[in-house]
């Protein structure tokens, strides 16, 4: 099969691989910087120059020991997850051509092979920088927009809303209408970022005690919609102080996640109250919405160049970087999408 290619890669390349699985604490010493071949892509395959990764804390869960229902990282071997790259190499056969931005699932490592199939075309009109393509907002915007809807003026109270799906979803309800939106954080910096940068009137953290009392405090007539990333006693308390009607959606489970459980994040409900005040819960995933991206990309293209909407991240540069952002993300470090440039 004949193929175009830009300047010939280097021979090597650098890739991060587990060394084992964390059975504690996760460190930089589960993972290692190894330099091996430039892979060669085959038929239907190109060759991707990795610009931007991301990292994310279900990348944590999956470097454990834990069993989980979906696949995990394998010692020995690369780990995996979004990135942007570059295509440098492809076949002369397919839609893509080399110099053309493509978002995959082989990240952690400098070059990857990918199918076409698997390799999504990014139209640089659409954003104004490439990295934006890697932001979460597209689960934020279907679980709102699809899942449970926001009415004007309605209170949305969003768990772990400094991180990469939460800091977008606080956003996107208050442009979907929300008339007071309430984060939940891990500590005072958050605390601040999330009133000073994303505009939210109000904030509980897991340094300030109760969380039921402080969410009372927040929103003394209760909370209309909920968006959970947590889990545990966060969604207990926002149970416990929805109004009649609320929705809630669920779509992750930080507080199994970074306590060491997987995705395991039990948590004790009052069905009694669930009845009497007809609450429903919405299990999410983007799965099931699969044009909800390229629906949000052209939404967030637009809230970025007037001004409604912001990308909050944090950017590091180089790939050895990536072990260390992995371990600082799961200890909270971080805000907003977590950024690798290689």
């Amino acid at each position: 099969m004949n193929s175009l290619q830009s300047s010939a890669p280097p021979a090597t390349h650098n890739e991060i691989r587990l060394v084992a699985h964390a059975e504690g604490t996760l460190t930089t010493e589960h993972f290692d910087l190894t330099e091996s071949p430039v892979p060669e892509p085959g038929p239907d395959q190109v060759l991707v120059r990795n610009r931007t990764m991301a990292v994310s804390t279900a990348m944590r869960t999956r470097a454990t020991t834990t069993e989980l229902p979906v696949s995990t990282y394998v010692p020995g071997e690369p780990l995996w997850g979004p990135a942007i790259g570059e295509v440098v190499i492809a076949p002369a056969d397919t839609d893509l051509a080399v110099g053309d931005l493509v978002r995959h699932s082989h990240g952690w490592r400098e070059y990857a092979v990918v199918d076409t199939a698997r390799a999504r075309w990014l139209d640089p009109n659409v954003l104004p920088e490439p990295a934006t393509f890697l932001s979460r907002g597209a689960t934020a915007w279907a679980a709102l927009t699809r899942t449970v809807g926001i009415r004007p003026g309605e209170t949305v109270f969003v768990t772990g809303a400094a991180g990469g799906v939460g800091s977008m979803a606080g956003q996107i309800a208050r442009l979907l209408g929300a008339g007071r939106v309430i984060g939940s954080t891990g500590s005072d910096g958050k605390g601040r970022y999330l009133r000073e940068k994303l505009g939210h009137d109000g904030v509980v953290s897991r340094s300030a005690g109760n969380f039921e009392q402080q969410l009372r405090r927040a929103a003394p007539e209760g909370v209309d919609v909920v968006f959970d990333t947590v889990g545990g006693e966060q969604l207990r308390a926002a149970i416990t102080t929805a109004r009649s009607g609320a929705r809630v959606v669920l779509v992750g489970a930080l507080s199994g996640q970074l306590g060491g459980d997987g995705l395991s994040s039990p948590v004790e409900l009052d069905s009694s109250v669930l009845i009497t005040r007809r609450i429903t819960v919405h299990g999410f995933s983007l799965v099931d919405h699969p044009d909800a991206e390229e629906e949000w990309n052209h939404r967030f293209g637009t809230g970025l160049r007037d001004g409604t909407l912001i990308f909050p991240h944090t950017r590091l540069h180089g790939l050895d970087r990536a072990p260390g952002a992995l371990c600082e993300l799961a200890e909270g470090r971080h805000t907003g999408t977590v950024l690798v440039d290689l």
